[in-house]
């Protein structure tokens, strides 16, 4: 058997044996999954924030509307109810992600306290 061959068929037993994972690749894993769900949620409700800003804006300055003084008004109504969805969008975030940090944090601190009695001993 040729030494290119016997590496394919490694390569080919590697890709259907089980995968294990490491602590450490579970742990980032974890960790991931803790961070991504505020951060889509608040990337969201900062672009529809600043959408709603951007109408009013648009509605303040005439862009879009019949130009009147009841648009303007509606106009910088909805501008000042944007910039405040704007300004709580972060306050809401933290929120959002200290609830997730308070609900894994037993595992993350026992899966870093894990690898980090498994380096003391080696």
């Amino acid at each position: 058997m040729k030494n290119t061959e016997k590496v394919y068929a490694e390569q080919i037993a590697a890709e259907y044996s089980p995968k294990t994972t490491s602590k450490a690749v579970a742990l980032r894993k974890l960790d991931n999954k803790v961070k991504k769900a505020p951060k889509i949620a608040s990337i969201t409700f900062g672009t529809v924030a600043t959408l709603i800003f951007g109408t009013g804006m648009c509605l303040g300055m005439k862009v879009i509307g019949a130009g009147t003084a009841a648009a303007m008004a509606a106009g910088i109504a909805i501008g000042v109810a944007g910039m405040a969805l704007m300004a709580v969008n972060y306050p809401l975030y933290k929120k959002f992600l200290n609830a997730r940090k308070k609900k894994y944090a037993f595992e993350i601190v026992e899966l870093a306290r894990q690898i980090t009695d498994e380096a003391a001993e080696e």
